[in-house]
């Protein structure tokens, strides 16, 4: 797939398809369309208490869009457990160009002027494509997830796509849908127009828990 670029990463999100390598240092690329769909609906997104302190306390400074390159390079370092990742060159390629178009996003922890976890995703609609995620501190991530949750709601997005399920995200309230059904929710999210700058892109923890009360 050596001649897959930017505008096929785009095709392929919007009938529901999203590209993964086998390795960091494949070069690869090839799509995965799941049988079953990993979705956050958000309107039930589920935060424990402890983590609600957190991010009300602003333990960690929330920056959007500041980093993005640097958020892909971390999600794509290897882990304890995880020796390999599915974010290889010509991925994070694509996605850098993707942000340079203002359809991808980073959602960005920073702890004394250092990143210490964060995400990103692709923002087409009202629908966000939430690709992968990483964490350096304890609950950087999940206070970043929780950002991006009420930046989502705030924007008026429809959709959050997981892609899969794991223990961390069903935590939140994530669950799990058959194909057909996600893509009649993606078709109705592509509809849309989400809007990811219209909350301010530094605000403070009490909002976004403020914005995300709101709408369970």
């Amino acid at each position: 797939m050596n001649a897959f670029n930017v505008e096929d990463l785009i095709g392929c999100y919007r009938r529901g398809v999203f590209p993964m390598a086998d390795a960091r240092h494949d070069q690869r690329i090839f799509l995965v369309d799941p049988a079953h769909r990993g979705v956050l609906p958000l309107n039930r997104f589920h935060v424990s208490r402890r983590l609600a302190r957190t991010v009300r306390a602003d333990r960690f400074e929330i920056r959007i869009d500041t980093a993005f390159d640097d958020v892909v390079v971390q999600c794509a370092a290897p882990r304890p457990g995880r020796p390999e990742t599915w974010i290889n060159e010509p991925i994070q390629h694509l996605y850098g160009e993707l942000f340079r178009r203002g359809l991808a996003h980073s959602v960005e922890a920073w702890s004394q002027d250092r990143l210490v976890g964060g995400l990103y995703g692709v923002a087409l609609g009202a629908a966000f494509f939430g690709e992968s995620m990483f964490s350096n501190e304890r609950d950087a991530s999940k206070v970043a997830l929780t950002h991006l949750v009420a930046r989502l709601i705030v924007g008026g997005f429809d959709l959050l796509d997981t892609q899969f399920i794991t223990e961390h995200l069903a935590a939140f309230g994530a669950l799990e849908i058959p194909r057909g059904e996600y893509l009649k929710r993606l078709r109705a999210a592509l509809k849309g127009n989400g809007d990811f700058g219209r909350l301010p892109f530094y605000t403070g923890g009490a909002a976004a828990m403020q914005a995300i009360s709101q709408a369970s």
